[in-house]
């Protein structure tokens, strides 16, 4: 099998991928095309098939198909002109071939994470932590294997727990810089802060947003679940659990971002700044890495708003 983060253009294709997405839609000379997003383990592709008279077969979304076609370069990004499409069969792949996956060890990042709770000073904040992380084994078995995005960024198994780790990791080198951080409220802060994508997310091979996660929303849904756990805690002060899901409510930092409510606290900015930090920069990283052209210019990125280039070897 010739996975996608292998392929070139130019290349010509006749393997099993699973059929991520699928759309049937029309172009401006009304002709009937499919458009179609398809995954293994190395990743995603745009995927199109502009002939729909000749071998190509019924499936959906979520099928494993049999696909043959060739590699050809849209707009900066690599595509692929499908010309025969089958079910495959499931004697014919490996399901764990078509799981895109965190390139870290899920158990030692998790371990870390649980380094990161017992470092919590402050008995209330390190107890809700555990009744997340410890004694609820089935959230903790799906926040290690859930994604952190249907697409954007850290969209993987593991990528859940890879960013929340890397936003927990940023959040306290400030405090090492930034003593006025209250390090138990924003590490608390910053392990929690998404994980309210446990419910916006349907787990894979789907990973894609649940009744909740379209009517809700992970910021809300993760501070509902919150104050879920925080009602179970004798005598957990009412001003840190307010302080608590403020950060969470605000992470995004823009109410056109998605936060109900914009930073108050230093802790809230901060964990925004961590978040944006860790989003941003896994975005680039995905797309340097994605991004299979031979040329310096990838082209204009619609989410970071630039024309986007590689940086010159020294």
């Amino acid at each position: 099998m010739k996975f996608i983060g292998n392929l070139r253009e130019g290349d010509r294709t006749n393997d099993i991928y699973l059929c991520k997405q699928k759309q049937a839609l029309r172009s401006k000379t009304g002709k009937n095309y499919f458009s179609l997003i398809l995954q293994d383990k190395t990743g995603t592709i745009d995927a199109k098939i502009w002939d729909l008279s000749n071998g190509i077969n019924h499936f959906e979304a979520m099928d494993y198909i049999q696909i043959e076609g060739e590699v050809t370069s849209f707009q900066g990004s690599l595509q692929l002109n499908v010309r025969r499409v089958r079910i495959a069969d499931e004697r014919e792949y490996n399901p764990q071939d078509y799981l895109p996956c965190s390139r870290f060890s899920v158990n030692e990042m998790y371990k870390e994470l649980l380094g990161f709770v017992d470092s919590i000073g402050n008995p209330k904040m390190r107890t809700l932590l555990r009744s997340f992380f410890v004694e609820d084994k089935e959230l903790a078995r799906t926040f290690s294997q859930h994604s952190a995005a249907k697409s954007v960024h850290h969209s993987f198994v593991g990528g859940l727990l890879e960013h929340t780790l890397g936003v927990t990791r940023l959040c306290d080198f400030y405090c090492k810089q930034y003593p006025v951080l209250n390090r138990d409220l924003l590490l608390t802060a910053a392990m929690l802060h998404d994980i309210g994508k446990t419910r916006e997310l349907s787990a894979f091979p789907e990973n894609d947003y649940t009744e909740d996660g379209q009517l809700l929303g992970h910021i809300v849904i993760g501070a509902e679940m919150v104050g879920e756990h925080i009602r179970k805690i004798p005598a957990f002060p009412a001003k840190t659990a307010n302080e608590l899901r403020h950060c969470i409510l605000a992470h995004h930092g823009e109410l056109e971002y998605g936060s109900p409510k914009k930073p108050a606290m230093i802790e809230a900015a901060a964990l925004n700044f961590a978040d944006n930090t860790d989003a941003k920069l896994e975005t680039m990283r995905e797309m340097l890495e994605n991004n299979n052209c031979d040329s310096e210019w990838l082209g204009y990125n619609r989410l970071l708003e630039s024309n986007f280039k590689r940086t010159t070897p020294l």
